[in-house]
This record gives structure tokens, C-alpha cells and sequence, in this order.
């Protein structure tokens, strides 16, 4: 029989973070500190919502582009979180979930051959919607020295000819680092400089525990050659609900969609409507949140200090990246041990790219009670590994 499988499918490795999801769901007794995902119901308003939209009846399909109240309400959210402004009408595009914009985006902009810098560790799909998009990507490694943040220098030594975009993936999943104002400036420079096109995946902006949140487009003469991908999953605590949302230029938002008509159609209703409560009466509780996960992330920190376990300080979404290389394992050899041994599940740094081989992404989106019954584990399971050497 001939070949049912495309190669630029079978050619693409599945997720290294479903891989130990998958093993803990299988161990009962086991902790997982593995996923990104909110351990905080969504808000009660945000569910109440969607509840009376559905016994309202509203189940029908929106405009493809999304709900017009629900762009509004991006759009005001957007001018009071990044201060930049987006017409409702033409610049912003309602997706399901942030993962769907990145797709469209990539698919709608590139030609076979275009080149996507993307720094990595870095979210897992970049690569492979790159590659679905008959992109060429062309993985940036980020510096423990420089907390995983991007550098000016890096960027330009990675420019070609063919350079057409740059992810931006801050604040950063797994290695919960950001970007400053300071720290995109030069960044800016560089892309004006060469005409590329930026995607910012600021799904994250919510959690940030230093300084606010700073979007790229907000720099001058960056708006008219960024894409800005946010949505509800993270800081709304709506994982399940996927619904995201990209504003950018007209000219792409347009092209862009096209693809979401034929490929989805629209985002889901009642999800539509649940998002618009939660933007305009739900950021008490998003603070509230934010709070419960800074009193984690500070928890951890002390707690790797104590283990002698190095990592820099996470400012940044709800990870934290410690370094195992002492050990004299790879990092998949060090969780699956740990995991085990210890019945903890924590995600590999080489899910997120060669440059995370070495390092942990452990989430503390989870209860302070599971954290430390994790940490004390993974304390005992790192003094047995010292007195092996």
C-alpha cells in the first residue's frame, strides 16, 4: 500500500512535555509538577457566565473573527495592560486558544524557505508550526549567564538574507524568564534594522513578578510589524475553555483570517462571552492568583538555594529552571529517575530544545502543600545522587 503519511509530519517528534504527563497519569500516588496549568478554578463570574450564555441559548456561531464586544474588550484591556491600541474591527482576530494563533500566524506569513528565529528553551511548538508552514526555523540558544534572555548580539549573528520573523516567547515558558523594557529596546533596533516581521507570545504577561509586563509592540515603530498572541488559558485560569486571541497588523489579521474560516470557523461561544466577564470584572481575581503563585515561586527559589541547586531567579510566568548538570545525566535521564524513584514527574529542559538539555521545567502551578511533598522528594533524591558520585 502506498504511504498514508505526509514525511513533514512523520518527520516531526511529539511533545517531550506529554511524554511524562502521560507516564504520571498512569501512577497514582505520583505527583506531577509537570504541566502548565492553573491549579485555580476559573473564576466563579467567568463560569457563571458561560453557564447563563448557555441556558440563554446562545450556541450559536459567532463572526468569524470573534464576538465585537469580546474585541472591544481585548482591545481596552490591551491599551490599559501594553498601551498600544487596536481596532476592534481589523487588528484583532479571536482564536482557540493562543496555540491556534501561533499556527495561523506562521501558515498565513511564510514561503517555503522564509527563516523564524526562534530562542529556545522555548514553547514546543514553534519549531514544528514553523516546519507545518514550509518555514525554515532557526533555533537561537539561549544563556544561563543571561537568565535566558535574548541579546542583541545573538539576534543580529542569526539574521540571514532569508530572516523573515523572530519569535518572541516572553515572558518565557519553561525558564520563567522576561524581557524589560532595557532588554527589548536593542532587540527593536535589530529587527527594524533588517525589515523582520516579530511573533510575541505574551500569553504569559499576566504572571510577571518583578515589573509589569512590557510588549515589544509598545516600542516605537514596532505595532506595524508585530503580532501580539495572548488569551485566557494562563492568567485567567480558562485552560479548558481554549480561547486566545492575536492582534497585529490589517493587512495580516486579514489573510490570517481566512485560514481560521476554513480551518475552525470561530472560537467557541459560550467561551466568547465568559471571556468578556472576566475582562471586565475578573482582575481582582487574576491579582489574587498572581499573588498565590509569587508565594510559590519565592518558596521555590529559597528551597533551591537551600538544596544547592543552581537557578537563576524566575520573574516570570509559573516555572522554574534549575540546573542538574552536576549529576552527569541527560535531563530526561534525571526525571524519569527521579519519577521512578520518587514519584515525582517534573519535564525535562531537552523537551524545550538542545539548549534546556541540563536543566528541570518545574511548574508551580500547584498547591503549596504538593510542593513541598515534591521538594522534599526531590532533596532526598538529590543527597542519594551526591553520595553516588
Amino acid at each position: 500500500m502506498r504511504n498514508p503519511l505526509s514525511k513533514k509530519i512523520t518527520g516531526i517528534e511529539p511533545s517531550g512535555i506529554r511524554k511524562f504527563f502521560d507516564l504520571v497519569s498512569e501512577m497514582p500516588d505520583a505527583i506531577s509538577l509537570g504541566v502548565g496549568e492553573p491549579d485555580f478554578d476559573t473564576p466563579w463570574r467567568i463560569r457563571e457566565e458561560g453557564i447563563y450564555t448557555l441556558e440563554q441559548g446562545k450556541t450559536f456561531y459567532t463572526s468569524n473573527a470573534g464576538l465585537k464586544d469580546l474585541k472591544i474588550e481585548i482591545s481596552k484591556y490591551l491599551e490599559r495592560k501594553i498601551h498600544v491600541e487596536y481596532d476592534p474591527d481589523h487588528e484583532i482576530m479571536v482564536t482557540v486558544g493562543g496555540s491556534e494563533g501561533i499556527d495561523v500566524a506562521l501558515r498565513a506569513m511564510l514561503d517555503p524557505g522564509d527563516e523564524v528565529l526562534i530562542p529556545q528553551p522555548s514553547y514546543v511548538s514553534y519549531v514544528p508550526c514553523t516546519i507545518l508552514a514550509d518555514g525554515n526555523p532557526v533555533v537561537i540558544p539561549l544563556q544561563e549567564k543571561n537568565e535566558f534572555k535574548l541579546t542583541a548580539e545573538e539576534l543580529e549573528e542569526a539574521v540571514t538574507p532569508k530572516t523573515k520573523m523572530l519569535v518572541m516567547p516572553f515572558p518565557n515558558n519553561p525558564t520563567g524568564s522576561i524581557m524589560t523594557k532595557e532588554d527589548l529596546e536593542p532587540i527593536a533596533e535589530v529587527v527594524k534594522r533588517h525589515d523582520l516581521y516579530v511573533l510575541s507570545d505574551e500569553i504569559y504577561s499576566e504572571l510577571t513578578y518583578k515589573t509589569e509586563h512590557v510588549s515589544i509592540a509598545s516600542l516605537p515603530g514596532m505595532q506595524e510589524r508585530t503580532l501580539v498572541i495572548n488569551g485566557f488559558s494562563k492568567g485567567f485560569a480558562m485552560t479548558g475553555w481554549r480561547l486566545g486571541y492575536i492582534c497585529g497588523p490589517s493587512v495580516i489579521i486579514e489573510q490570517m483570517l481566512k485560514i481560521h474560516q476554513f480551518a475552525i470557523m470561530c472560537a467557541p461561544t459560550n467561551s466568547q462571552y465568559a471571556a468578556i466577564e472576566g475582562l471586565r470584572h475578573c482582575e481582582d481575581e487574576v491579582q489574587q492568583m498572581r499573588n498565590a503563585y509569587n508565594q510559590r515561586r519565592r518558596y521555590l527559589v529559597n528551597e533551591f538555594a537551600k538544596m544547592k541547586l543552581e537557578c537563576f531567579e524566575p520573574f516570570g510566568a509559573f516555572y522554574i529552571f534549575p540546573s542538574i548538570k552536576e549529576f552527569g545525566m541527560t535531563s530526561e535521564e534525571f526525571a524519569m529517575r527521579f519519577l521512578e524513584e520518587e514519584k515525582v514527574a517534573v519535564v525535562p529542559g531537552s523537551a524545550f530544545g538542545e539548549s534546556g538539555e541540563g536543566f528541570l521545567r518545574v511548574s508551580y502551578a500547584y498547591s503549596l502543600e504538593d510542593l513541598k511533598e515534591a521538594i522534599g522528594r526531590l532533596g532526598r533524591f538529590v543527597e542519594r545522587l551526591r553520595s553516588q558520585k
